[in-house]
């Protein structure tokens, strides 16, 4: 049985919050991040942290061989869509060769689960809502690009060296845990921008297209919150799986919200105002990204039950009050 298992960017958002639940199984938990974009003071104390890059490969194999790894998560990539576009290369070192070292270590030294986390970006425009697992692959972006290409690699490399392979399709992540929570720099996702407009920390929230064929002109997302995302990190570790049989999964609640609904449900959970400021669309912004979930729930046994839009604002809200600084008031970078 999977126990021992390394978390690669698990001083990352999601990862962080993954680690913590593992922990709370009675997992053993390692964690491999270079802190270009992770926070060393959100990685819990019950787990062992090395400082280092997945494209290292002497680190990477002594890692895996010395604590006896059975089960690797794969967290650690760029991920910023904008910067994808100007630094495409960049994404392509990062979340392609060098995730491709990671998978080869693990081949070598005998590791026998990898789950990927991968993205919904993989899907590019779809013709057809909700977007189920078995849509053509087109994304739009380097970064999504570079999450299609891995996802490829995992699937022909698992069977090939017996490693059962999972890729996990975030849609939007979402909300925090009283311990932890979102703290990026730069800050792109809505949540945290509408509520660092309720701090008083910005004037107005950008909202970007109001023409968008949706209800309100705004566009849609599935919003989940990284509670449920880890919780289905640690079922895809638990689960039986044909390791001749790749396995690729939606994350997400089934049901979209638009920014405008977005901001007005932050207003009520803060009882603050928040200001708009209407932008043009940004390009390459789909209208609508809404997951078919069924899938997840049949071969995981999984659902969101913590995704509602207010208790994923009430997290975050709660979580921002408490660390006004982010992690940065706490002695972590």
């Amino acid at each position: 049985m999977t126990r021992r298992v390394l978390v690669t960017g698990g001083a990352g958002y999601i990862g962080s919050i993954l680690v913590d639940q593992l922990l709370d199984r009675q997992y053993s938990v390692f964690v491999l991040d270079d802190l270009t974009t992770g926070h060393r003071a959100a990685v819990a104390r019950g787990a062992s942290f090395v400082q280092g890059n997945v494209g290292n490969r002497e680190l990477v194999d002594a890692l895996l061989v010395r604590e006896r790894i059975d089960a690797v998560v794969h967290m650690a990539a760029f991920a910023l869509v904008a910067e994808s576009v100007a630094h495409p290369q960049k994404y392509v070192t990062n979340n392609v060769t060098a995730a491709r070292i990671l998978l080869e270590a693990v081949a070598r030294t005998g590791v026998r689960r990898f789950v990927f986390s991968s993205s919904c970006a993989v899907y590019g425009h779809p013709a057809r809502i909700p977007i189920t697992e078995d849509t053509p692959q087109d994304p739009v972006n380097p970064y999504g690009e570079t999450k299609r290409d891995f996802e490829r690699l995992l699937a022909d490399f698992g069977p090939q060296h017996g490693i059962g392979v999972v890729s996990l399709r975030y849609f939007n992540a979402a909300g925090a845990t009283p311990r932890l929570g979102e703290d990026h720099d730069p800050e792109t996702h809505l949540i945290p921008n509408v509520l660092a407009v309720a701090l008083g920390k910005q004037p107005a929230v950008n909202v970007y297209g109001t023409d968008y064929p949706t209800p309100d002109g705004t566009a849609v997302r599935d919003y989940i919150h990284v509670v449920d995302i880890a919780d289905a990190h640690v079922r895809a570790l638990e689960m039986s799986l044909n390791e001749d049989q790749p396995v690729a999964l939606n994350l997400g609640t089934g049901s979209g919200h638009s920014v405008r609904e977005v901001i007005g449900a932050a207003q009520r959970v803060t009882g603050k105002t928040i200001p708009v400021s209407t932008q043009a669309r940004r390009p390459g912004d789909p209208p609508v990204l809404v997951a078919a979930v069924e899938r997840a729930a049949a071969v995981l046994g999984w659902h969101a039950t913590h995704s509602s839009l207010e208790e994923i604002l009430d997290s975050a809200w709660r979580w921002r009050r408490a660390h006004p600084q982010g992690y940065r008031g706490e002695g972590g970078a």
